[in-house]
């Protein structure tokens, strides 16, 4: 049985990885955290939002600990900058900083109604991800976390990654647009996108079923022909099968 370390987005903690957790217990040790890889495991890394920034720079210092990777709603930056169109202007952390410094928890509960728009279940998952806001609202624990996304540029490193990937991405995704995820696609060594339609940041929690089915396949499986080897000039986007996409009509 394999290691599975679970990371989060902002502002949840291991909760919100419940409906997906009980899909796979009877496939994986799994362990659920927010901030280091547990010692000893040659783990399959599955990190969403900035728990998926959180796992390429893992992979990228202990690389040794890290089997393969599945990124849900990845970016390698996630504020905009003149080179980089497919983010969130400064102005919107700078706002969510302001919130949660007067009131965490409210600002919280705006934050996971954000992730959900344009999402064909928006009030669901907003229901799911209210009840699974992290428990530990401190103004320092939250603005650490928004440092991280304000200052975090992989960008230039990503090349470097040598596990397989696959990326898990909503079409409909207003937070992290579906351009980030590609453009990870075009410039990871072993990378794979998975297009879900209808949904926005949450696929996880939209399709926990299907994410589930694609994880075990993903980890067990041997690696995808449709991936390229380290150092392939048909690196990423070698062809129209490495990008397993899903139209949203």
């Amino acid at each position: 049985m394999k290691d599975l370390v679970l990371l989060p987005g902002w502002g949840f903690d291991a909760r919100v990885w419940q409906p997906l957790a009980k899909l796979l217990a009877k496939d994986f040790r799994i362990h659920a955290t927010t901030e280091s890889l547990p010692a000893g495991v040659d783990a399959v890394v599955c990190g969403w939002s900035l728990g998926a920034l959180t796992a390429m720079q893992a992979a990228l210092n202990q690389p040794e600990k890290i089997a393969r990777l599945f990124l849900i709603g990845a970016t390698p930056r996630f504020v905009q900058s003149p080179d980089w169109p497919h983010g969130q202007p400064p102005g919107l952390l700078d706002s969510f900083a302001a919130a949660v410094a007067a009131d965490p928890r409210t600002a919280l509960r705006r934050f996971a109604a954000l992730l959900n728009q344009g999402d064909d279940e928006s009030r669901r998952l907003t229901r799911e991800l209210t009840a699974a806001l992290a428990s530990d609202t401190s103004p320092a624990t939250l603005a650490a976390g928004l440092d991280i996304l304000r200052d975090t540029d992989l960008r230039q490193q990503v090349n470097r990654i040598r596990q397989p990937v696959l990326l898990l991405h909503g079409a409909r995704d207003a937070l992290i647009p579906l351009a980030a995820a590609e453009w990870l696609l075009e410039h990871l060594p072993d990378a794979r996108l998975e297009v879900f339609p209808g949904t926005a940041h949450a696929v996880f929690l939209a399709q926990p079923e299907r994410c589930a089915q694609l994880l075990a396949s993903f980890a067990y499986g041997p690696t995808p022909q449709t991936f390229a080897s380290p150092g392939s000039p048909l690196k990423g986007q070698e062809t129209l099968g490495t990008a397993r996409r899903v139209s949203d009509e």
